[in-house]
């Protein structure tokens, strides 16, 4: 699959795709496909993880990222190899990995009905706000332990889309499905 339809099979049947934080994390991504490139969750947005998390390990081979013709912005290992990392075009086709946490990982999908249009609620400084009020109405409501709340950025960076923007990709993509008929 091309590296955004690996994240969404990741992200539908399981937790989304592996990222890799220390050289071990790393040989047993490694042991999971025994040769070839495959992709794993690491994108060109300043070189952020798909599941949000945070790690400054890197593993890349020599002379990467490179960005070559400007069209890399993703992120396969070479499996069987060396296990270096290359940025690669996203629309080519590879195998990929998924994975599944050992802590419980609930995501859970946000509706927002504004008044002030004027609002971004892409800009850092109003997500952070409102992370903030939805940890504490979770204390509020007694959720207890260590949890930890993220926004998951879409393959266009963005977090937040109009709905109406959907309804109508909805509407363009059934239009040209009868218009194949």
């Amino acid at each position: 699959m091309t590296w955004t339809e690996a994240q969404s099979y990741c992200r539908k049947h399981y937790t989304d795709l592996a990222s890799v934080r220390n050289a071990a994390e790393n040989q047993k991504v490694d042991d999971v496909i025994p040769a070839g490139a495959a992709w794993i969750g690491l994108f060109r947005d300043s070189w952020k993880w798909s599941d949000g998390s945070f790690s400054s390990f890197r593993y890349w081979a020599p002379g990467q990222p490179d960005n070559y013709g400007g069209k890399e912005g993703c992120v396969s290992a070479d499996l069987g190899g060396d296990g270096k990392w290359w940025d690669s075009p996203c629309d080519n086709k590879r195998p990929f990995i998924c994975y599944i946490p050992l802590t419980t990982k609930q995501v859970i999908k946000v509706r927002l009905v504004r008044e002030d249009s004027s609002l971004d609620l892409n800009d850092p400084a109003v997500m952070e706000q409102m992370l903030k009020e939805v940890q504490q109405r979770l204390e509020d409501q007694g959720v207890k332990g260590d949890v930890k709340l993220s926004w998951r950025k879409q393959a266009d960076g963005k977090v937040f889309h109009k709905e109406e923007e959907e309804e109508t990709k909805k509407k363009k993509r059934t239009r040209r499905k009868r218009d194949e008929f």
